[in-house]
């Protein structure tokens, strides 16, 4: 009996620390490189990465960053964003993709697919090289 109550108290435990994030249904160690943002082809180079439990980061097209995400999949809630602050030709596409990463609200791994979207639609979808 003292055994088995261990052994719930060990398993109650790690289900308290265990990731119920985005990064735990698929999104885990992958490179996810942006391929549209608001239903349009994604021209410049923007990456996103879950290295890491609560935790985001990546490349945009100009700076890296990384940023908190801890919220329960599906739901997604990702800020405050560090960056660092390089000018490049590229700034405005850069632009778009923060303020789109800082607008989603909900997160679906298909595969290979990444669907970031909020009520009003998908917002960014990423692919993944496998």
């Amino acid at each position: 009996m003292k055994q088995a109550m261990l052994l719930l108290a060990s398993l109650m435990l790690n289900a308290c620390y265990g990731d119920e994030t985005v990064r735990a249904y698929g999104a885990a160690d992958k490179v996810w490189t942006l391929i549209e943002l608001r239903d349009t082809k994604f021209a410049a180079t923007a990456t996103l990465t879950f290295l890491e439990k609560g935790r985001i980061a990546g490349k945009a097209p100009c700076n890296s960053f990384n940023a908190s995400q801890d919220a329960p999949y599906p739901w997604f809630n990702a800020g405050p964003f560090a960056s660092t602050r390089m000018a490049c030709p590229e700034l405005a596409a850069e632009n778009a993709y923060f303020e789109a990463l800082s607008e989603v609200t909900l997160s679906e791994v298909l595969g290979d697919t990444l669907i970031l979207s909020n009520d009003d639609g998908v917002l960014l979808t990423f692919k993944s090289g496998g």
